[in-house]
């Protein structure tokens, strides 16, 4: 028989004694330093007392009788001393070179004692011990970051490979790895002995052990015992258990769960009680004994012995204890896919219907990808502890994006999320495309993660490898339905391909079956073709079979695909949803991505239309799909039948009735006539505007803030009410006084000085005057002495401030101390791209107390007004909000200043670059575009943006089908195209462009570039990150990617400065004064699209034909997501912040004169629609944020620009620490 096999045998008949404290009888030698290091070790460089793995080596006798005095006791087990023998841990000594050594002849030493004491009857064991080392794979020994850590997983299997060889060669008959405290070690330690098993064609018994650390039942790294035993149990081991920290009393519980969950045998060896003041075990034996001989009467553990402070009589008054006592019978546990984050979370067959959390996905979310890629982690976090809060019960990672790097930022973020246990408590789903970065996350995991996904679509060969390292890491997997021959749609390839993935996985890869998850693809149903009919219900059945056929499978899937037909009709769509789930989750479904909050309960939904959807799902008969569409307009969103623009009925109505129709639906056409009739009707204008207009827009206002009307429905109704009101206008004239003095309140609003954007603050102003706010809009670049004269003159209740560029933020305090020093006491309300709660708090509240408030976006601005206007709602949002403020402060003073190395530090960190392919440029100097073809430009327009600016958050063009805000999003664009058929059709707007590049060289953080002559022209200034990195990532700075001076290498790089918004001031203005405000957000929007796409072509025209090192033909969608070679930073953004230098780009290439551009004081550009920036071409570039700096590098940048050091920190000021 094998060793295992008679291990097993033996723990079938009785339960094994385990030997005791190895360091506890060491010290009872009293060695000195001398005794450490023996005749061999007797000149060595530094102190090597307390290297207790050592002495097997120097002290071979001690450490062999050790082992005797525990055999001669009865220990069937005895453990080598090596609990520190790895290179990592002997690092601490400068021994790293012994660390195989001491392996080998400690395990010999175990061994031959083994030998001397084992018979027939009584075999002795020796078991090779993998101690956690002194470093963690999942805790950051720096305060200050979180993310960091000081070793790697890849680092630690190596090691571990090592130590696990040199136990083997020793004569190790079981490898143990115990005193787990941190998980992921000892999931590296796992992948390594397998390795060397698989490797070295040989195979041991396993062992583990973890630790918990106090009374929290936590271990070091935070997990639970069961979430323990979850991340683990894919080692097989033949016992898993509980060992040190701990004594017998406080132990018990935790090994009485082991004992619970494990479906192996179970250990446990407990330190002799807790440490004494000196550091001494006072537990006695016949204590101890009686505690853990408890144990075994309850039937809780096969193998037991002793830790810290235990001696042989502890182990022999064990043994006595344990004397013909049965072992633990290993229960009967079904299997179930037992995953875990820091607890544990099982899905067994009786679960309820899990939830996956899905928007910490880069590619699904755009507010979750720009925090990624600036870098701003905290508020990415706050993503994933939002989900968990909303109750999902796995959180899904994806950092699959072209301007990322995607392992890297995978490897930070999961690091980041270990040090959070709001979130990591919950199982992670490691998701990508690649199988790099879904094995860079499971590196990263303590807990038991599911890959998503995996497939035969690459082929069998592949499939085996990924599942074969999925089952070594110990994860669960998603399956897709997809083969060499494309995804599965019928029923019949739904079950063709699960059954033979399934069958490939069990039984040739030994893939636990528990721990796959198919998703057999969901698709649309009611399409209108007939093929579609039976997409319901072949997934439904297909489900049925998997779940009957492939043993312990489960199955998940994308719900909302199933109502895809039905996109804008939220009713009906949640009725498909609830409808297929009730068949699906009976049918077997276990888990997939819905919006639980959206989710009606079956048996609400209404009967007739119930039945129409069941018999849609069911497919019961060819005509089920016709007779739920013509069902479907009777449930809308709102509980009305749906409009047919054909269908005036409504035109039938009382007047007041009509105007609220007309106001919600944002129908201009008869509201001339409407009023008139009203007006008539009512008599008085002011109760025409009181009464049924200010209805609608209540109407208007609740549908908003129940999420049933989006922004773009808002600022049309808003167009509505202006016409209506226009129309009154000449009446309300002699009633002045009274509409005046019937307003909620009034605001005023402005864009402040230095800035020109005004998009986002227009829409706020909409949405306030739809609420019936009187709205004073000063405009863009409003000096602080025009916006508190305005205020005073004007009578206002509340200021608001807007603004886009950073520079703009310390404006805004200027303000707020501005309003302070002359003694306002109006409420200072602050909003825009660039401002944030922190900025808020941090910066401007403190200036001004007479309340400031962050307003995050367009549909809170209503709220916070309300509120400072009431007497009753106002006391309580100011302590709210301050109570928020100050939490903010507190925050960021407990994390403290950022770590900070000093710039030559940086510099000798920066990125390792070749420049040995530079291709000398096509067409150097300034190449002047002006007038081009907007038609061409359109090819180029990224949507996503676009939707964003009307507070529509979606990839494009799942957006226009999304089931909350597509039919929103649908009318929306197709507003917009009408537009930008318009625009380019007539001629509207005029594009114009300049280009140049130009020879290039770095010194430093300086980029030179120099004429025909060789002589240096212009020095562009940029700056270098100086956040400490532990060597990780390099510090990156923009000069890095131009080749430096000292190379000998000619460099060049391009600028570039694009406008598509000549003429755009009038035609705003023309809508405006039509009193459509949609249309004069809408065709500032247009241009702003226009100018990013004029900018995305232009950067293809450089790399193409200006430049011409690329060939590339990408699609818009590879352009969108910046597949390709070079960047385009613009000053102002993360990878250079600072804003001045758009001076020198603006004389680089004569800008003004050759586009029309200008340059506000603060460096905003004119017209707003307009980009500009640099171009770099090194294969090797890549954006990325320059962070917090030192005043160091403030001193540098200043001497380097020639400007005084209070200049450079007003420039530098967002990113001084």
């Amino acid at each position: 028989m094998s060793i295992k096999q008679i291990l097993q045998s033996l723990l079938e008949q009785r339960i094994l004694l385990l030997d005791g404290a190895m360091g506890t009888m060491i010290q009872k030698h009293k060695l000195n330093e001398e005794d450490y290091r023996g005749e061999r070790f007797s000149d060595w460089h530094i102190l090597v007392q307390g290297n207790n793995d050592l002495l097997s080596l120097t002290q071979p006798k001690i450490i062999q009788d050790i082992h005797r005095s525990y055999l001669e006791v009865g220990a069937d087990i005895v453990e080598t001393n090596t609990f520190n023998a790895t290179k990592t841990s002997m690092s601490d000594y400068q021994m790293e070179e012994f660390a195989y050594e001491i392996n080998v002849e400690s395990a010999r030493l175990a061994k031959a004692a083994c030998d001397e004491f084992s018979t027939a009857d009584k075999p002795r064991f020796v078991a090779g011990v993998i101690g956690p080392t002194s470093r963690t794979c999942s805790l950051s020994p720096d305060v200050n970051d979180p993310g960091f850590r000081n070793v790697t997983f890849d680092e630690l299997v190596e090691v571990y490979m090592d130590s696990t060889r040199g136990l083997i060669e020793g004569g190790a008959d079981i490898i143990l790895i115990e005193t787990i405290f941190d998980t992921l070690n000892a999931k590296a330690a796992i992948f390594a002995v397998q390795e060397v098993f698989e490797q070295d064609n040989i195979e041991l018994p396993i062992m583990i052990s973890g630790t918990i650390t106090d009374a929290s039942g936590r271990t070091l790294s935070g997990q639970m015992t069961e979430a323990f035993y979850n991340s683990l149990r894919h080692a097989k081991p033949i016992s898993i258990g509980l060992n040190c920290a701990l004594g017998p009393d406080l132990l018990r519980q935790y090994v009485a769960e082991m004992s619970r969950v494990a479906d192996t045998y179970v250990s446990a060896h407990p330190n002799a009680g807790l440490p004494n003041e000196f550091g001494e075990y006072d537990l006695g034996t016949i204590t101890m004994s009686k505690q853990v001989g408890e144990w075994a009467e309850s039937g809780l553990v096969n193998i037991l012995g002793g830790c810290c402070g235990s001696t042989p009589e502890h182990i022999k008054c064990i043994a006595d204890a344990i004397e013909n006592l049965p072992p633990r019978k290993i229960p009967n546990i079904k299997p179930e896919c037992r995953l875990s984050g820091l607890e544990a979370f099982n899905i067994s067959d009786e679960a309820l219907f899990v939830n996956v959390g899905e928007r910490a996905n880069i590619t699904g979310s755009a507010k979750f990808k720009r925090l990624i890629l600036n870098e701003e982690y905290e508020e990415a976090l706050d993503i994933c502890r939002a989900q968990v809060e909303d109750g999902a019960q796995v959180v899904d990672i994806n950092m699959d994006e072209g301007m990322l790097d995607g392992k890297a930022a995978m490897v930070r973020f999961m690091n980041l999320i270990a040090s959070e246990p709001d979130i990591s408590k919950v199982p992670l789903m490691v998701d990508s495309s690649k199988w790099e970065i879904i094995e860079a996350g499971l590196k990263c995991t303590q807990g038991k993660a599911i890959v998503n996904s995996i497939s035969l679509k690459e082929g069998k060969e592949n499939f085996v490898k990924y599942a074969h390292l999925c089952k070594r890491y110990g994860a669960a997997i998603i399956v897709m339905a997809f083969d060499e021959a494309g995804q599965a749609d019928t029923q019949a390839r739904k079950i063709e391909i699960c059954t033979n993935a399934y069958n490939i996985l069990v039984n040739e890869v030994g893939f636990p079956a528990e721990d796959i998850i198919f998703d057999p693809n969901i698709f649309a149903v009611a399409t209108g073709i007939e093929e579609h009919n039976n997409y319901g219900v072949d997934f439904i059945e297909a489900t049925r079979e998997i779940s009957k056929n492939l043993p312990y499978a489960k199955i998940s899937g994308g719900v909302s695909n199933v109502s895809f037909s039905f996109r804008g009709n939220n009713s009906v769509r949640e009725a498909i949803h609830s409808v297929f789930l009730y068949h699906a989750i009976k049918a077997g479904m276990t888990m997939g991505i819905v919006n639980a909050g959206q989710l009606v309960v079956y048996d609400d939904i209404d009967p007739e239309l119930k039945k129409a959807v069941e018999d849609v799902v069911l497919n019961t008969d060819s005509e089920a799909g016709e007779r739920l569409v013509e069902l479907a307009p009777k449930f809308s969103g709102t509980g009305e039948v749906q409009d047919n623009k054909k269908d005036l009925t409504w035109r039938t109505w009382s007047v007041e009735k009509r105007l609220e129709h007309s106001l919600v639906k944002g129908i201009t056409e008869f509201i001339d006539e409407d009023t008139k009739e009203a007006l008539e009707k009512l008599g008085r204008p002011i109760l025409v505007i009181e009464g049924p207009l200010m209805d609608g827009m209540n109407v208007v206002g609740d549908l908003f803030g129940d999420g049933k009307m989006f922004l773009p429905q808002v600022v049309k109704s808003a167009r509505v009410m202006k016409k209506s009101v226009a129309w009154l206008d000449p009446f309300l004239e002699a009633e002045k006084q009274e509409c005046g003095s019937r307003t909620q309140g009034k605001i005023l609003m402005a864009t402040v000085k230095g800035d020109v954007h005004d998009i986002g603050k227009n829409i706020v102003g909409v949405v306030l005057s739809c609420n019936n706010y009187e709205i004073i809009d000063l405009g863009v670049m409003v000096p602080a002495e025009t916006i508190l004269e305005t205020a005073i003159k004007e009578k206002v209740d509340i200021i608001g401030l807007s603004g886009l560029i950073t520079p703009s933020l310390d404006e805004m305090v200027s303000v707020a101390k501005e309003m302070k020093r002359k003694g306002f006491e109006l409420p200072l309300m602050i909003g825009g791209a660039t401002t944030s709660i922190a900025h808020t708090a941090v910066k401007i509240e403190p200036q001004y107390d007479k309340g400031v408030f962050y307003v995050k976006d367009a549909s809170k601005a209503v709220g916070v007004a309300t509120s400072l206007l009431s007497d009753k709602l106002k006391p309580a949002l100011v302590s709210k909000t301050k109570e928020e403020y100050e939490q903010v402060r507190l925050r960021r003073a407990n994390k403290g200043k950022s770590k900070l190395i000093s710039l030559e530090a940086a510099r000798s960190n920066k990125p390792s670059i070749k420049f040995d392919n530079i291709k000398k440029p096509n067409k150097l100097g300034i190449h002047v575009f002006e007038d081009y073809d907007l038609n061409e430009i359109f090819e180029f327009i990224d949507w996503v943006p676009f939707f964003r600016t009307w507070e529509l958050a979606g990839k494009f063009p799942d957006i226009l089908t999304d089931e909350v805000v597509g039919e929103s999003a649908s009318e929306l664009f197709k507003d917009a195209q009408v537009l930008f058929k318009k625009v380019i059709d007539e001629k509207l707007l005029q594009a114009n462009a300049v280009v140049g590049i130009f020879p290039a060289n770095s010194v430093n953080e300086d980029i030179e570039l120099t004429n025909e002559q060789g002589e240096v022209f212009m020095t562009l200034n940029h700056l270098r990150q100086q956040l400490d990195k532990k060597g990780n990532t390099p510090n990156f700075c923009l000069s890095d990617f131009i080749a430096p001076k000292d190379s000998g290498v000619q460099d060049y790089m391009g600028a570039f400065a694009v406008t598509t918004g000549i003429n755009i001031d009038p035609l705003a203005a023309a809508f405006e004064a039509e009193h459509d405000d949609y249309n004069s957000i809408m065709i500032k929007a247009v241009a702003d699209r226009l100018a990013e796409a004029f900018a995305e072509m232009m950067h293809y025209k450089f790399r193409t034909e200006i430049w011409g090192y690329s060939n590339e033909d990408f699609n818009n969608d590879n352009l969108i997501e910046e597949k390709y070679r070079g960047i385009r930073p613009a000053p102002g953004y993360p990878s250079c912040p600072e804003h001045s230098e758009k001076e020198k780009l603006w004389d680089l290439l004569d800008v003004e004169k050759n586009t029309g551009m200008t340059l506000t004081s603060s460096y905003a550009m004119l017209p707003t629609a307009s980009v500009s920036g640099w171009y770099f071409a090194n294969k090797d570039s890549r954006y990325f944020g320059v962070a917090k700096i030192n005043q160091e590098q403030v001193e540098s940048y200043a001497k380097r620009k020639a400007i005084s050091i209070e200049q450079a920190e007003r420039l530098l000021s967002p990113n001084l620490d």
